[in-house]
């Protein structure tokens, strides 16, 4: 018999106008209707609350698309946007659509280098920065062929440094009148760059289209937008994919609220008491942050959450953290899977599929996905290769920016390649085993780091953790895991061998860690993925050392 998740697969169908402009998507066609109506909630870490309506929103997004214009900026031109959660980050978004510019969202923690070389590459000729982070933009000025001019946002009102315009003083100054440029849904509007897990950033550049390619996925790991009383939150910043398309641009596509905070750093507490005060109804939760929240206790108690729907992706969580999620949060936590290149292709909607604790979920309505050997052939249920999506996704990204080999090398036949390696079970499910190069060879067994991880999840002691191979010469490889302990328990060989017996005891003999290091930190990506690359060169000259 059918289930509703099988006739809504089997029943959607795609709608891409031949024109669209996500900022007229997004903003000016509700404020069109209902200029009032309320876009925007920002608090500052004063505890300041600003509100801005769609209307606010499409007066000043005209007013900087009239100073870019000024600025000489025109159709094409790259537009750094190095703004954290903020009312100018949205302001700033919507001008660059409305002129035809490609943004370029880019994380305020990183340092000169990290933006030196995007916004090399990327060519950016204009850059908004907020005045936190300014001075590293001029010190990278000199170094950065293409930058022509930069704005700075809350500077104080007195004189701005030499080449630096002032976002307060110069805005007001330009007409709140602007027309959209009529663009193509294909024409590009955003280069995103990936976290490096796997190598250098590379520039994904995205279409327009890339908004309404998401809006399936969103949709079904909400629990269906829009629902009456909906808000929305992340501490997700957006400078990456997840805070940026997953949360921001989709919520305001439905006309639902965004909550904007500022955190310079993911506080469990104030975020719960930040949901609880705002009364936030959906959010987007990394898997990280989730495990953070789940080290406090009494959350239910504590709490009164208002919480409608809680998704997660990134990192799988493991039936551990979504059992948590059910007793504290009072729901199924929706995971979803995707990447920077081509986004939640794969979810789960617990109001209209059963949830396997462990699993990704199934193939996100409009998104052809399944799982490819070396050759490009999909395989059958149970069989493990990567992970792959049909060409022709309106969530797909154009390709990598001035990387056309890379680019080619994403892709086989009719298939992008996603580097990451699972598979589907006879009801559709898929699950991740890890990226291509994690996946770790013991003794001719195939291990995928995710498993062993969720596993010692489940150990009291264990508060995070994170699993490679390191090389054995009986066994090729074996699984060493490092280990962050909750506060209360000590490191030690017995605690060590008791971490192992349990993992041993609940997988299987070849999957336990046969090496174990207790750390107080790991190394992770901005967006709060696990640098395992990091951990095997620590493994490797740890080797060496000991050698």
């Amino acid at each position: 018999m059918e289930d509703r998740y099988e006739k809504i697969y089997r029943e959607f169908q795609w709608s891409i106008p031949e024109q669209y402009n996500i900022a007229v998507d997004i903003c000016d066609r509700h404020a069109a209707s209902d200029e009032k109506k309320l876009a925007l909630i920002y608090e500052d870490n004063s505890g300041r609350i600003e509100k801005y309506t769609f209307g606010d929103l499409r007066s000043y997004s005209n007013r900087l698309a009239n100073l870019l214009a000024h600025l000489g900026v025109s159709r094409g031109d790259r537009f750094g946007i190095v703004l954290s959660q903020q009312p100018e980050t949205v302001i700033a978004h919507l001008a660059g659509f409305k002129l035809g510019l490609i943004n370029i969202p880019l994380f305020t923690l990183f340092g000169p280098d990290a933006l030196e070389y995007r916004l090399q590459n990327s060519q950016t000729r204009i850059v908004i920065v907020d005045v936190e982070n300014l001075d590293k933009i001029l010190e990278i000025k000199p170094r950065l062929d293409h930058l022509e001019h930069i704005i700075c946002v809350g500077w104080p009102d007195k004189l701005a440094p030499e080449g630096v315009i002032n976002y307060t003083q110069a805005l007001p100054k330009a007409s709140d009148r602007f027309t959209p440029l009529a663009t193509a849904a294909e024409d590009p509007a955003l280069i995103i760059y990936t976290s490096g897990t796997t190598g250098p950033p590379k520039g994904a550049l995205h279409a327009h289209r890339v908004l309404l390619g998401h809006l399936p996925g969103v949709n079904l790991a909400n629990n269906f937008l829009p629902q009456p009383g909906d808000l929305s939150w992340t501490p997700a910043d957006w400078a990456w994919i997840g805070g940026l398309i997953d949360v921001l641009f989709p919520s305001l596509h439905y006309g639902i609220p965004v909550v904007a905070f500022r955190a310079k750093k993911f506080d469990p507490e104030k975020a719960l008491d930040l949901m609880v005060r705002h009364e936030v109804r959906n959010t987007f939760l990394p898997p990280t942050a989730l495990k953070m929240l789940r080290t406090l206790t009494g959350i239910k108690n504590k709490y009164p959450l208002r919480l409608r729907s809680v998704l997660s992706g990134g990192e799988p969580l493991g039936e551990e953290v979504l059992e948590w999620g059910r007793a504290e949060l009072g729901l199924d936590i929706n995971e979803f899977y995707g990447q920077t290149e081509a986004n939640l292709l794969v979810g789960n909607c617990a109001v209209i599929m059963p949830i396997k604790p462990g699993s990704m979920g199934r193939p996100t309505p409009g998104h052809k996905v399944t799982v490819v050997d070396e050759k490009g052939n999909p395989l059958q249920p149970g069989e493990v290769g990567e992970i792959a999506v049909k060409k022709g996704d309106p969530v797909m990204f154009l390709g990598y920016w001035q990387n056309e080999q890379a680019t080619q090398e994403k892709f086989i036949g009719d298939w992008l390649l996603t580097g990451d390696m699972g598979h589907f079970d006879e009801d559709g499910y898929f699950w991740f085993r890890g990226r291509k190069d994690d996946v770790i060879t013991s003794a001719g067994y195939r291990i995928g780091p995710a498993e062993v991880e969720d596993c010692l999840l489940k150990h009291p002691a264990v508060a995070l953790s994170a699993v490679i191979g390191v090389p054995d010469e009986i066994r090729g490889s074996v699984v060493k895991a490092f280990i962050i302990l909750k506060e209360g328990y000590t490191a030690s060989p017995t605690l060590a061998t008791e971490i192992q017996n349990f993992v041993k005891t609940r997988l299987a003999a070849h999957e336990y860690p046969r090496e174990i290091e207790f750390v107080t930190e790991l190394p992770m990506t901005v967006t709060g993925k696990i640098k395992r690359g990091e951990l095997r060169k620590r493994a490797q000259n740890s080797k060496k050392v000991q050698s």
